[in-house]
């Protein structure tokens, strides 16, 4: 789209000038005022820049400059003037002015400072749709669910949006809690700033105390230069620590003294590091168990329980299931340009009495591999996994309320998960991790604990 530059100066040689160099010299396209009641009146135009004489008639260009900057902080302005003093050019730039160039103009100088200046206007606006659109992606309204229990966790969420009280997620995995997170900081007063997350279940226990606080050069093998922690990189906006009930004692006691004094110290280092974060975690352990079998610090959990917000699973909200089933093939259908119509009438059932164990992350693994396999035009029920078609003709269609451990040992579904992400994924055991969002030390370590060799599928590791 072609750029618009307001040329505002109660001089015709000096507009007629201005308006050579910036239509015929540069390219863009211009718009002439003589005073700055008629810029003000047109700043609905939306320029791109304002070349802006501070002697006009009637309103001076300072007060222009002041409406400018009331209309959008961010339109650039160069302010140009006669005087050449000092004290006005600092005022202009404590104003917010891009710029100030006394006259006569140098061409020379004008001209990268045009070009810069509506180069980073592009650039800020640019990066206010994305924030605008992550913003839109991660409201409430856009999180797929009809059941009236999730309606009450939005509700209940909408009340901590605007302050800096912590707050503990907790539910199975697979059921959201990462994007209710989400939600909360794109939704809230710290929006525009870092939303960093951590996975404590992920990083191998050595190298959380760096991940989270830094370290500084030299403090232990390896570290060959300084790196700066998750917490100083979230300052001033938010720090999801998910599934931070792997903490082991000593790091709970060092993010109790983040919580509490607002400082810490890098791995190896002495200086005190200040910062100004909120903490969201989550978990799926029971952590009131863990404290009272002494493998989490009491004061901890009630410093992280401040808040507490339960996600039901799945199982517990069955309206939930054919609307996200919907969703899902909906998004599949577009990201690989598929026209699946939907689901048979048995496929529809099938969903419904499945307990799904792994909540709403399974599903939409589930109905992924579906839109690959299917040749149809419906999803069906053939399309689906066996171990889902298993356990349903087994059980749950004699009963529309199913618990979980009537159908599978918990341990048993969890080797069943091991094994079905590594089918679908042939074998590759990172792909596999990513899909059922562990670490890859913890499917080394379940696929040890279930005897489970990528062979057994007859698929190699694609690593």
């Amino acid at each position: 789209m072609e750029k618009l530059i307001f040329i505002v100066d109660d001089q015709l040689p000096i507009t007629r000038l201005l308006t050579y160099w910036v239509e015929e010299k540069w390219g863009y396209r211009c718009e002439i005022f003589h005073n700055g009641e008629d810029v003000v009146k047109n700043l609905h135009l939306k320029p791109d820049l304002i070349l802006l004489d501070i002697m006009l008639p009637g309103m001076d260009g300072i007060e222009v400059l002041k409406e400018a900057k009331k209309f959008n902080k961010d339109l650039p302005v160069i302010m140009l003037s006669a005087q050449g003093r000092v004290e006005v050019a600092l005022e202009a730039m404590k104003l917010g002015a891009y710029d100030y160039f006394p006259k006569p103009i140098e061409v020379q100088r004008l001209e990268p400072a045009v070009r810069n200046a509506i180069k980073n206007f592009d650039l800020i606006r640019e990066l206010e749709s994305v924030k605008e659109s992550v913003s839109i992606k991660y409201s409430f309204d856009n999180i797929i669910s009809s059941d009236g229990k999730m309606q009450d966790v939005f509700k209940f969420v909408s009340k901590v949006l605007n302050n800096d009280i912590t707050v503990l997620i907790h539910g199975e995995s697979g059921t959201g809690k990462e994007l209710i997170a989400k939600a909360i900081h794109f939704n809230g007063s710290r929006k525009n700033n870092p939303f960093i997350v951590v996975n404590c279940a992920s990083i191998p226990r050595e190298l959380l105390e760096s991940e989270l606080f830094g370290h500084e050069k030299g403090s232990f093998t390896g570290a060959h230069q300084r790196k700066l922690g998750k917490f100083e990189l979230a300052n001033k906006g938010t720090i999801f620590l998910d599934e931070v009930g792997e903490l082991e004692i000593p790091l709970q006691s060092k993010l109790l003294r983040v919580i509490q004094e607002r400082e810490f110290e890098r791995v190896g280092g002495t200086e005190l590091i200040r910062t100004d974060v909120r903490i969201l975690s989550a978990t799926n352990r029971d952590l009131q168990k863990m404290v009272e079998e002494k493998l989490f610090r009491e004061d901890l959990f009630y410093r992280l329980n401040s808040f507490p917000i339960y996600i039901p699973p799945l199982r517990e909200r069955k309206s939930d299931i054919l609307v996200l089933a919907e969703h899902f093939l909906n998004s599949f259908n577009k990201k690989l340009s598929k026209n699946f119509q939907g689901f048979t009438n048995r496929a529809l059932k099938m969903m419904y009495d499945y307990p799904w164990p792994g909540n709403v992350r399974e599903m939409e693994n589930t109905i992924e591999r579906c839109v690959i396999i299917s040749e149809g035009k419906k999803i069906d029920v053939e399309d689906f996994p066996l171990h889902i078609q298993t356990i349903v003709a087994e059980g749950v269609e004699s009963s529309e309320e199913v618990t979980f451990n009537r159908i599978l040992p918990f341990e048993k579904i969890k080797e069943e998960a091991i094994r079905h992400a590594l089918k679908v994924t042939e074998g590759n055991i990172l792909e596999a991790a990513k899909r059922l969002e562990l670490g890859r030390a913890t499917i080394y370590r379940l696929m040890e604990k279930y005897n489970i060799a990528v062979a057994d599928s007859g698929q190699k590791n694609n690593e």
